[in-house]
């Protein structure tokens, strides 16, 4: 068995989306002047590596704290889709898909994390690509991206949340996992009454 940590860590300079307020994460106590070290983390929900809920675009929609445990866990499958400006149903030939399956995009953006580019220019994945995720019943999909919509509308946020699929955004690690014939997903998120939290993205190669 080897894990692999799919998760960016948290940083003060973690990169945000444009438009939503900068994350930080500082020291408010020390060990040698107040005998213990604190620190606090002031954060919107979509920063870093974390998770959609279904409140996040669903009117009365499902909680992160609300999520079943067993929804967070499952097999998964890696889609090497590197290269591709438009992630549709094609990508999919050839690969099985069973009910509950973790689904991860392995787009190479996750490289440019820390860097402008990072946001723009990410691969878009299409509608057609999110209804297939709902007929075959995919609990997650996860990218090294930071959303599958480049419309405003969310039509791919929509689509998967509406059905209760989780979104798992900005992950790494992802080039780990090209000749793993067998892994395991193990994602869970803060227990937070919020439409979405920070997540720990573990994969667990069998």
């Amino acid at each position: 068995m080897k894990l692999i940590d799919l998760t960016h860590t948290f940083t003060d300079d973690m990169p945000v989306y444009p438009g939503d307020p900068k994350a930080s994460l500082e020291q408010t106590a020390h060990l040698e002047i107040d005998s213990f070290n604190d620190h606090k983390l002031a954060t919107a929900m979509h920063v870093g590596t974390h998770m959609d809920a279904p409140l996040h675009m669903i009117k009365d929609g499902k909680t992160m704290d609300a999520i079943p445990l067993d929804t967070c866990v499952g097999k998964g499958v890696l889609l090497d889709v590197r290269g591709k400006e438009r992630i549709e149903e094609s990508v999919l030939d050839g690969v099985a898909l069973e009910k509950g399956d973790v689904v991860l995009l392995y787009t190479g953006f996750g490289d440019k994390f820390r860097s402008p580019e990072y946001f723009e220019n990410s691969p878009a994945i299409t509608t057609g690509f999110a209804q297939i995720m709902v007929e075959k019943g995919i609990s997650m999909v996860g990218m090294d991206m930071s959303t599958p919509d480049h419309d405003e509308d969310w039509p791919v946020h929509k689509i998967l949340l509406g059905n209760d699929i989780l979104i798992l955004e900005n992950l790494t690690n992802l080039d780990k996992l090209i000749d793993a014939k067998n892994f395991e997903v193990i994602a869970f998120p803060m227990k937070l009454q919020a439409d979405a939290a920070p997540v720990r993205i573990i994969a667990k190669i069998n």
